[in-house]
This record gives C-alpha cells, sequence and structure tokens, in this order.
C-alpha cells in the first residue's frame, strides 16, 4: 500500500480537489494525507490572534467570511442536494464550533484546537466528494492514532497499533483518508506535530504501516540540478540519496524538510516527490540508494556571516574549541560550516541575532575577524573520498572565484565552497558547466 500527502495548494478549491480524486482513484489501495485548503491555516492564525486579544467581534468577522468561502466551495463540489446539504451541515457544526471559543478564555491550548479545523474540514470534503462519486473511501481521524509523547516526540508503537485497528476496522476500503499536521500529545490534547507538518505525518503513516512507497505531491517538479533563475538549461533530478535531500533542504531547495522523512529513511521505504501539475512526470526519488559516482545538484545558501577567531593560545592546547562552541551554544546560534588550522578557526552562520553578543565573547579567546554578505555553494552528489577527481573537478570550477573557506569529508554527499554573495552567479554558472556540461 502507498502513502500519498497532498499539500494545501492541491486541495485549495473545488477544482483542485476534483483533480487530487482523478489522481488517487486508480484502483490501487492507499492511504491519503490531506493539508487544508490553502490559506485556511492562516486565517484561523488570523482568528486565534483576535481572540488572544479579546476581540471576538473581530474574531466573528473572520469567522463569518472564512465560512462564506467553504459554503461557495461546497456549491461548486458536489453535484448531489445529498451530499450538498451532507457537507454543508457538517460545515456549519465546525464554524458554529469555533465561534464557541470568542466566549471562553483563550490559551494556546485553544489555538491549537482551532488550528486543527483546517485538515477536519479540508478531508471530511473529500472523503464526501469520493462517496459522491461512488468510491469506498473512508476518513480515518489523525487524531485517533497519531500521538506524541512527553517530550513532544512522535510515538511509533502507539501509532502503528492504533492504526492498523483502524484500518482492520475498514478492511474494505478502497481509499483511506486522513489529516495531516495535527495530533494528540501525552495528556491526549490536541497539539501538531510542529516540524514539516503533512510531511511528517504522510513519513510517520509511511513507517507504521510498512508502505510500498510515499509519495510527496506538490506544484513543484521535483529537484533540479541548479537555480533555473540563475543557470539555463537545468535538468530535474530524478533520484536522490536521503543524505543528498537533507543537504539540499538546508540550502532551501524546494523539497522536504530532513527530519520529516527520517522515519521513511530508518523504515527503508522511497519517498517520491510528485507535481500534481504534471501529474505524468517521473518526479524525483528519494531512497537509501547511491548513484555512484554521480554529482546530483548545486545549490546555494545566502545571507551567510563568516567569523574568524585567531589566536596563538590555540597552538597546542586543548579546550580551545570547546570553549568557542560554548559561545555559540549560549546564544542558540548554529554554526554552518567550520575549518581549523593551528592557530585559527573560521565558522559561518546564517543566524546573525547574537552576533554583536559573540563577537564580544570571542574576543576574550583571539583576535576575531567579521566576514558579511557571503554565500555557501554547495555541490551534491556521491563524495565519498574514495572516488578520486569530483573535488578536483569542483575546486577547477572556481579557479577564478575568491573562496573564503572550503568544507569537504564531514559528509559523503557535499563539497561546500563559502564565497562572496557578488559571486554567486558566476560559481554557479562555472559549477554547472564544469560538472553539468550546462
Amino acid at each position: 500500500m502507498k502513502v500519498l500527502k497532498f499539500g494545501g495548494t492541491s486541495v485549495g478549491s473545488a477544482q483542485r480537489m476534483k483533480e487530487v480524486v482523478k489522481l488517487i482513484t486508480d484502483g490501487e489501495k492507499k492511504i491519503v494525507v490531506l493539508s487544508a485548503m490553502s490559506g485556511t491555516t492562516n486565517t484561523l492564525v488570523e482568528i486565534s490572534d483576535y481572540l488572544y486579544k479579546k476581540n471576538p467581534e473581530g474574531a466573528n468577522e473572520i469567522i463569518n467570511n472564512l465560512e462564506a468561502v467553504y459554503r461557495k466551495h461546497v456549491d461548486e463540489l458536489y453535484t448531489t442536494d445529498e451530499y450538498k446539504k451532507k457537507t454543508l451541515a457538517f460545515i456549519k457544526d465546525e464554524f458554529n464550533f469555533i465561534r464557541s471559543y470568542t466566549k471562553d478564555l483563550f490559551t494556546l491550548f485553544e489555538e491549537k484546537i482551532i488550528l486543527a479545523q483546517g485538515e477536519i474540514i479540508s478531508t471530511n470534503m473529500v472523503t464526501n466528494y469520493l462517496q459522491e462519486q461512488g468510491y469506498n473511501a473512508v476518513l480515518i481521524p489523525a487524531l485517533d492514532y497519531m500521538r506524541t509523547d512527553k517530550n513532544a516526540e512522535p510515538d511509533p508503537n502507539y501509532i502503528k497499533e492504533k492504526l492498523a485497528a483502524l484500518l482492520e476496522k475498514n478492511a474494505n476500503a478502497e481509499i483511506y483518508i486522513t489529516q495531516g499536521y495535527i495530533c494528540r500529545n501525552a495528556y491526549g490534547e490536541i497539539d501538531n506535530l510542529q516540524r514539516g507538518g503533512s510531511d511528517y505525518t504522510a513519513s510517520l503513516i509511511g513507517a507504521a504501516i510498512n508502505a510500498d512507497e510515499i509519495q510527496i505531491w506538490t506544484d513543484i517538479d521535483g529537484m533540479h540540478d541548479n537555480d533555473p533563475r540563475i543557470v539555463d538549461k537545468t535538468s530535474p533530478v530524478r533520484h536522490l540519496h536521503f543524505e543528498e535531500a537533507a543537504e539540499l533542504a538546508y540550502f532551501g531547495a524546494k523539497i522536504l524538510h530532513p527530519t520529516c522523512v527520517q522515519p521513511a529513511k530508518y523504515a527503508n521505504i522511497p519517498v517520491r516527490l510528485l507535481n500534481t501539475m504534471e501529474p505524468q512526470a517521473p518526479g524525483t526519488l528519494i531512497s537509501n540508494d547511491t548513484e555512484a559516482g554521480k554529482i546530483k545538484a548545486v545549490a546555494a545558501k545566502d545571507n551567510i556571516t563568516a567569523i574568524k577567531i585567531k589566536s596563538s593560545r590555540m597552538l597546542l592546547a586543548h579546550g580551545f574549541l570547546r570553549k568557542v562552541f560554548e559561545i555559540f551554544e549560549s546564544y542558540q546560534t548554529s554554526i554552518d560550516m567550520i575549518c581549523t588550522s593551528e592557530v585559527g578557526v573560521s565558522m559561518s552562520i546564517d543566524n546573525t541575532k547574537h552576533l554583536h553578543e559573540i563577537v564580544n565573547d570571542l574576543k576574550k579567546y583571539g583576535t576575531v575577524t567579521v566576514d558579511h554578505d557571503m554565500c555557501i555553494v554547495c555541490v551534491v552528489g556521491d563524495l565519498k573520498w574514495e572516488n578520486v577527481g569530483f573535488e578536483s573537478k569542483a575546486i577547477s570550477a572556481m579557479s577564478d572565484i575568491p573562496v573564503r573557506m572550503i568544507s569537504y569529508g564531514g559528509s559523503n554527499y557535499n563539497i561546500s565552497f563559502l564565497i562572496k554573495e557578488d559571486d554567486k552567479k558566476r560559481a554557479l554558472q562555472a559549477l554547472s558547466k564544469t560538472l553539468f556540461n550546462h
């Protein structure tokens, strides 16, 4: 059985919902994870904001407008009076439920309940539409099986047990519809999965049922081997290792968040990125298989700051790096790249919120210099050190570009260059020409 996930834009209108139904009704049994209709979660956040501010009139105005939008969607989606009336009654109950929170004390607990309604509405609408079209579809509420533990991490044993029971109870169904993003916490309260949302839900479900494949449907055609806005003739990347995908995700590639696919990675279940606008395209397959000796993509991340600390005290001293890292830890600032020598260490960060304090503290241990407006350019592929030649090929492509730092060997899948942002376009074009013959 496969698990298919569709985001908010994929179910963003009655027409889009109909197109999703065409994609999922191929006669194969599957679990379909749906997000809230695009724009709904933002509107529910706005409603919550009014309620925090003790302005029920403002909240009710937004609630009424959103309900009117949904009534219009219902009118466009269904053709029979039976399903129109059934869904309109459900919509009315849902919005009356949301309105009930305009009368009471409003806290984070109530906000999470309100935010959960977006997915609950969209999944009920699609399930009703599938049933109207004659398909054997059943809704399995995420709140009945998706749970986190006391550390706010998913509870895989609970998820597996409860989900198996729900699937067995509805064994005759052809399509199972469920919500993404929402769950219950260890205390039974409505909560959410925070990072990655619906993608994470799909990955957790896939691992729980040992799915054949997890499909993430978006309106983007997988991954490209470069930024099409900068480099001409980019081509989609059709296969990535999970680690390669994680590297590219950090660099802002329109791809899954690395934590989202961890359950699939550990359960060895392939994840396929597909395009709802181009359903026939093969998309990008992410798995634990590596294409030996192949460079997959080049990516770049802007707004990087480089910090260098030079100190003779570092020579043959132990504990120096620990002191440096503790400064970054105390200001909750992550380090991206790091290079060391006998008397110095260079680091890059993308969060400059506490830069002034970090530099002040580092000055206790050595001479500090800071370079702003930097950029990390990353080459991703099978870059194990035994694969002779790839690193020299990448470095030769950068021969005319000033490089502040190079990071190689921390991963089998990445070689990174820290350069000035002004040189990014030249660097990407040079790497593309050398590595992909574009």
